[in-house]
């Protein structure tokens, strides 16, 4: 569950586009609310179509958990028009690949596709938007099946287990505190209908975005986009209350056992989200230290916890890691974690891993290590900048943030002037015990004759 500065890398360097590179992505709006963003890439004759949506596990509410993913397996179960499966084979008949992804912050499906085939991509996109249906034993069917890669994912999993946990300790009220799959009794309690209500609740034009990336033209993808998702009627977006987590009144610990090899250790803190990128503020200015400190710490091979805990004959740890959250639509963590290496303690790696951090409050960082972790990102989005789907996911993220199109170069020149000061700072101001939760994986026998779960017919994943 590490949130490993997938934000920081995603962020274009802002380049002049060439004749056959990347053009600069266009916004509009359709008169429904819905929100349409094409990125021109003429390099190879094909096409990156998403839909993404601003309904994630975190609009769920007790008792109901597991909504958002479990609809996401539905959407492929049939319209009005097709029966279930056939999306997936009409796509496949087109020369097309196609999935979907849940998370706490956003649902969202793609497909890639020859560039000549978007309009039918469209088509068959917009009515499953609009008129998704199917059957109440149809949704048992596929409900069994996210049972079983809850199981598979999650319950035979010792660090996915530790970290759910980890969660639903460090938050009381923020709704991060659920897990996107669900608690398995409320899987057990849905029933259809109640995806069918969370389904006409959140699936309206207004709160979806369409992303088209690849060798195509804007003004006839928006013709495209008109014709299919602008005829969906338009419906208001429900209000979202406010769920603001209470301030944190001491150091919380938990252990999780569960069959494992080894133990683990993870280290959550409390840490400010990244708000704006028009608009700065000290917070926002905060939340990019704290992503260069994770990447001086954790960013590329010999960092400084790998130096420090993983090498040498008294190493303390197998591995080490840091990540900071940067931003999502509710609170973030700055995660430290680490395995014990053979003879050492969870104890002992905790330890290490916060003098790692007490030493940069103390020492600060040098030049070196700055710009080091700050070429490797520039270095990064030059390669990154070739993939069409890498384009199509990072502006339907900034999308589902809020953020502006321009939203990666500004991210990118923001982190590109982080001094050293400020990691020093951060460093000083956010690792206390009143911020943190430890989660500890106390490792159980393993069964040598439990069979090894497959994953079940028709997982989208």
């Amino acid at each position: 569950m590490k949130r490993i500065l997938s934000l920081v890398f995603c962020a274009f360097l802002g380049l002049p586009a060439t004749a056959q590179g990347p053009a600069k992505a266009e916004q509009f709006i359709l008169a429904n609310g819905m929100t349409l963003i094409v990125a021109p890439d003429r390099r190879a004759p094909t096409a990156v179509h998403m839909l993404w949506l601003r309904v994630g596990a975190m609009d769920e509410v007790d008792g109901n958990t597991g909504l958002a993913h479990v609809l996401e397996h539905m959407m492929f179960k049939g319209t009005r028009k097709l029966g279930p499966g056939e999306f997936s084979r009409r796509v496949a008949a087109l020369g097309g690949r196609e999935n979907a992804f849940t998370s706490l912050d956003y649902t969202g499906y793609f497909q890639q596709i020859p560039a000549n085939r978007l309009q039918d991509v469209m088509q068959l996109e917009a009515d499953r938007f609009a008129n998704n249906r199917w059957s109440d034993a149809e949704f048992h069917k596929e409900l069994e099946v996210v049972k079983e890669e809850r199981r598979m994912r999650t319950e035979d999993n010792p660090r996915a287990l530790l970290y759910e946990s980890l969660n639903a300790a460090t938050f009381q009220a923020a709704p991060y505190r659920r897990p996107v799959v669900g608690w398995m009794s409320d899987l057990e309690s849905m029933t259809p209908d109640d995806a069918r209500a969370f389904y006409r609740r959140w699936y309206v034009p207004a709160n979806a975005v369409v992303v088209v990336a690849g060798d195509v033209d804007v003004p006839q993808v928006r013709r495209l986009a008109e014709q299919t998702y602008g005829r969906v009627p338009a419906r208001a977006v429900p209000a979202r209350k406010p769920r603001s987590e209470p301030l944190q009144g001491g150091l919380r610990r938990i252990d999780v056992k569960a069959p494992a090899e080894q133990a683990y250790v993870a280290l959550a803190f409390k840490v400010p989200g990244l708000v704006s990128l028009t608009t700065p503020t000290a917070q926002d200015d905060d939340a990019l230290a704290l992503t260069v400190l994770a990447a001086v710490l954790d960013g590329y091979s010999g960092a400084r916890l790998e130096r420090a805990l993983a090498q040498g004959q008294d190493r303390v740890a197998d591995g080490a890691g840091a990540s900071n959250g940067l931003m999502g639509r509710g609170p973030q963590l700055f995660v430290l974690d680490g395995v014990p290496a053979q003879g050492k303690t969870a104890a002992q790696v905790e330890a290490a891993l916060r003098e790692q951090v007490a030493r940069v409050t103390r020492e600060g960082i040098s030049a070196a290590e700055l710009e080091r972790v700050k070429t490797q990102w520039v270095a990064s989005e030059v390669y990154k900048r070739d993939s069409l789907m890498y384009q199509a996911r990072e502006l339907g993220s900034q999308w589902v943030q809020g953020l502006p199109l321009d939203a990666s170069e500004r991210l990118l020149a923001r982190l590109r002037a982080v001094t050293a000061e400020q990691v020093q700072a951060v460093a000083a101001r956010y690792f206390g015990d009143d911020q943190l939760t430890v989660a500890q994986l106390l490792p159980q026998p393993l069964d040598p004759h439990r069979p090894k779960r497959q994953p079940a017919a028709g997982s989208r994943h």
